[in-house]
């Protein structure tokens, strides 16, 4: 099992005995108010990407991992990478709303990002997001990865962003 570390957080891969709290997670109104256009995913869907991501650990060497705080081990979150194009990896993560504003987010994502470009070798990762989802935006500006476009997907405003492996060094 691919386990990553950081000064305050552990992270795992995420496997299907993690099911019901992950549904429970992307369930939460808070988080699938822009992971999921605010729509309430089944249990299968659920597991369907579980599934998608342990293909992704075993096929690619990343997927989705959960996050927990170290001084407690309470899962605070979700980060990951998974292959929506053909072109790069996409950068997901969420919070549970109780750990927002401690900076959970920009450490577990930079995290995946090191392990990504230095482990894996991965030269470049895209990210998008809802343009309502201030929270997000900001953590992918402290993490370096610049804007690059603008577009309206499914009549919604989207932003994008990327970032490759020489670039990281100019995170703070």
């Amino acid at each position: 099992m691919n386990l990553l570390h950081t000064d305050r957080l552990h992270l795992r891969p995420c496997q299907l005995e993690d099911l019901d709290i992950l549904h429970e997670l992307w369930c939460d109104a808070d988080i699938r108010r822009f992971l999921f256009d605010d729509r309430q995913i089944s249990c299968e869907e659920a597991q369907s990407f579980i599934e998608a991501s342990i293909t992704s650990f075993r096929n690619h060497g990343y997927g989705i991992w959960l996050f927990f705080a170290q001084q407690n081990n309470q899962i605070a979150g979700f980060t990951g990478l998974l292959q929506f194009t053909e072109t790069a990896p996409s950068l997901i993560f969420g919070v549970l709303p109780q750990f927002w504003g401690r900076g959970y987010a920009t450490e577990a994502t930079l995290g995946v990002l090191d392990h990504a470009f230095t482990d894996l070798g991965i030269k470049y990762i895209v990210a998008d997001v809802d343009e309502p989802n201030d929270r997000s935006i900001r953590v992918l500006e402290k993490i370096g990865m610049p804007w690059t476009k603008r577009a309206i997907v499914n009549e919604k405003p989207l932003l994008y962003y990327e970032i490759y492996a020489p670039s990281r060094g100019n995170r703070e």
